[in-house]
């Protein structure tokens, strides 16, 4: 009786909606005009067809015109790049203010302070800081004009206009956002670790770089490894940045458009087949990424 509230919620709000997602997927499902339907008929593989190839006609002439050339193939790789560089300088920067704060040799001062500063950009909405940093950025905001009047970037050059600009800010703010989060993650698991091995290696002589990568990040792995997967996650997920940054358009030229966007795009016009293979090829590329962590993981401990 007390764990059946559990399983109502886990049954009506995951499990069906992921079930229903993948029968979506495999249906002609789409509004013809307002308050009207097409379907839901079955048509197998068509909607995963349409969304990873190019295609040329409709119906039973529906011909494959090249493959991986579309723009949910494109969108999944502005995704991955955007996460990539927003999370690598994010687990760099956790994992050495993790250190920091839990050296017993360093005992920096007034360390909720600093923890507490370092996590607030986690809790800020993202559509505040993607305004904020909009307003900062654009064309004529203050950070620009600033750049300009330094010769740092050219007159001409608008951060919204370029596809480099508009990426940076984007990983910028995941990671401003995110690394706080990721430090307090890694600091709890350094916290875990005995502290008797770290007083045998300074026994033996050990320093306090000896004791980081001897101890600390071995011992450390399956935080790591926590952390990384549901980063993926989180990345693979990204909408509301660059949504608001972009206004839904992904500019310039697309290049910030992510899967989650594009989906999304499919789910305003109402094509809830195409939306549910989007979102069925979401589940298995995140799937795929997480297993690939987790066989990394289990060779390097072989």
């Amino acid at each position: 009786f007390f764990i059946l509230p559990f399983f109502l919620v886990f049954f009506v709000f995951q499990l069906y909606p992921l079930i229903y997602t993948f029968y979506l997927s495999f249906v002609e499902y789409y509004q013809i005009k307002l308050g009207k339907f097409q379907g839901p008929n079955f048509n197998g593989l068509k909607n995963y067809v349409m969304v990873l190839a190019t295609t040329k006609g409709s119906g039973k002439n529906l011909e494959v015109v090249s493959w991986f050339d579309t723009m949910t193939v494109k969108t999944i790789g502005n995704t991955l790049k955007i996460w990539v560089l927003n999370f690598i300088p994010q687990i760099l920067l956790a994992l050495l203010l993790a250190s920091w704060f839990t050296d017993t040799v360093v005992k920096l001062k007034g360390q909720g302070a600093f923890k507490i500063m370092m996590f607030m950009p986690n809790i800020i909405t993202a559509s505040s800081i993607a305004v904020l940093f909009y307003s900062l950025f654009n064309a004529n905001g203050p950070i620009a004009m600033m750049l300009r009047n330094a010769h740092i970037i050219g007159q001409k050059y608008d951060f919204m206009e370029s596809p480099g600009g508009t990426i940076g800010l984007i990983a910028f703010m995941q990671f401003w956002m995110w690394y706080g989060n990721s430090m307090i993650v890694l600091i709890a698991g350094i916290l875990g670790i005995s502290p008797s091995l770290y007083e045998a290696a300074m026994v033996d002589g050990a320093n306090s770089k000896q004791q980081f990568f001897k101890i600390t990040l071995p011992l450390l792995k399956p935080i790591l490894q926590y952390t990384l997967v549901t980063s993926a996650i989180g990345g693979l997920q990204m909408y509301d940045v660059p949504q608001i940054l972009t206004n839904g358009q992904g500019n310039p030229a697309r290049t910030t458009m992510t899967l989650i966007m594009y989906l999304n795009k499919h789910l305003y016009s109402k094509n809830y087949g195409l939306g549910g293979a989007l979102s069925v090829i979401l589940f298995i590329v995140t799937g795929i990424l997480s297993v690939i962590v987790f066989k990394m993981n289990q060779a390097s401990e072989k």
